[in-house]
């Protein structure tokens, strides 16, 4: 079920999702298509050019079909986040351009699955899938 969406217009190619707390400036992405570490996801995408369309779903498990309605995406991460505050932040690293939702419930650690458009580094669709309970 999609539970938040949003166009994002960013200032840096690079895009975070994840914990409402700060990113790590070890986390780099290092030519690869994604790179995580335990509270955030990063990605490429296009900045200053187009909105990058973000959609957040909640996985309860059943088939409910989300991306059916547009090209399909490559999943470029598939892992556990730890979301201390049960809130999902979406935006670029340098904070500029930023989405939170705070529909997620309690907090805790939950599997989330990252695709995108474009898995070589320009990505403009991004969906984020968080399963419904924690792990």
């Amino acid at each position: 079920m999609q539970i938040a969406g949003v166009d994002l217009y960013v200032n840096h190619p690079v895009m975070a999702l994840g914990s409402t707390e700060w990113i790590p400036t070890t986390l780099a992405l290092a030519g690869a298509p994604a790179a995580a570490c335990d509270t955030h996801v990063i990605i490429r995408v296009q900045a200053q050019v187009v909105l990058v369309r973000v959609r957040v779903f909640l996985d309860h498990g059943d088939a409910d079909g989300h991306g059916s309605d547009r090209e399909p995406l490559t999943t470029v991460f598939d892992g556990q986040l730890l979301l201390s505050d049960g809130r999902l932040v979406v935006g670029d690293v340098v904070g500029e351009s930023r989405f939170t939702t705070s529909l997620l419930g309690k907090p805790g650690r939950r599997r989330v699955r990252v695709s995108v458009d474009d898995p070589q580094g320009l990505a403009r669709a991004v969906d984020v899938v968080i399963s419904a309970e924690t792990v």
